[in-house]
């Protein structure tokens, strides 16, 4: 999805924590310790078959601005390797399932990370499997295309031009990146396309996650591919609590 700029303004992300989970004890009594909350992770449905994740939380399903972290699983236990300050869509979050392409929404849910990519060169220490942006290298979203929601080196015939994204136009946005697995593996027409984890532009996404270009080089040196990482995007609460996931 186009990372071009949407919106300008964006809201403090820092401030807000998840509700109490469901048979959370009472506050403690007088001289009593507070209970550790679970982290995040372990408070998903489902967090993923690997050993490594993302986590994309926004405060509510309107919000354009949140924070992304990342964790690994240690001895059964997840910890926070990192996090960022991280932006959305300029019209919000929606369910992935319900989501329609061109609406400018980030899609919920748990996806795993097909490959990166950058116009830069990968960050040092990066093992993830990385392709670099060329001069040929497209995005197709043209729903009539074969190759849609596809890497496409050339632009196929089929993929109208401005039905896709010429990646090498957006040097800042694409330095480094990640692919999201939102209507990847078996694209549904109509419902989205090239949905990424990349570095901010000047603002809201019109449908990716993006962070500072810092992290975004921390998080390449950091995912490991026999770790299977994924990434699960939602809300504090809500139809589209990332609990759900």
């Amino acid at each position: 999805m186009s990372p071009r700029v949407v919106a300008a303004g964006l809201a403090a992300a820092s401030l807000f924590v998840l509700g109490a989970a469901p048979g959370a004890r009472a506050a403690p009594g007088a001289g009593e310790p507070a209970p550790r909350a679970a982290p995040l992770p372990a408070r998903l449905a489902d967090p993923g078959p690997g050993g490594q994740l993302i986590t994309a939380l926004a405060p509510g399903a309107g919000s354009t601005a949140g924070v992304v972290s990342w964790w690994d699983l240690r001895d059964g236990r997840w910890v926070r390797a990192g996090s960022a300050p991280a932006r959305f869509g300029a019209k919000g979050l929606v369910e992935g399932a319900a989501r329609r392409q061109g609406t400018n929404t980030t899609p919920t849910g748990l996806y795993d990370l097909p490959f990166a990519f950058g116009v830069q060169a990968p960050p040092r220490g990066t093992s993830y499997p990385f392709r670099p942006v060329r001069e040929d290298s497209w995005w197709c979203q043209d729903n009539a295309s074969r190759a849609y929601n596809r890497w496409a080196e050339p632009r196929p015939a089929d993929c109208r031009a401005g039905e896709s994204e010429h990646l090498v136009a957006y040097r800042a946005q694409y330095a480094h990146a990640l692919v999201i697995g939102f209507n990847y593996r078996k694209p549904v027409r109509g419902r989205g396309a090239g949905i990424f984890l990349h570095v901010d532009g000047r603002g809201a996404t019109a449908g990716c996650v993006s962070v500072p270009a810092g992290a975004m080089r921390r998080l390449l040196a950091w995912a490991r591919p026999e770790k299977r990482p994924h990434i699960a995007i939602g809300t504090a609460s809500g139809r589209t609590a990332i609990t759900r996931y």
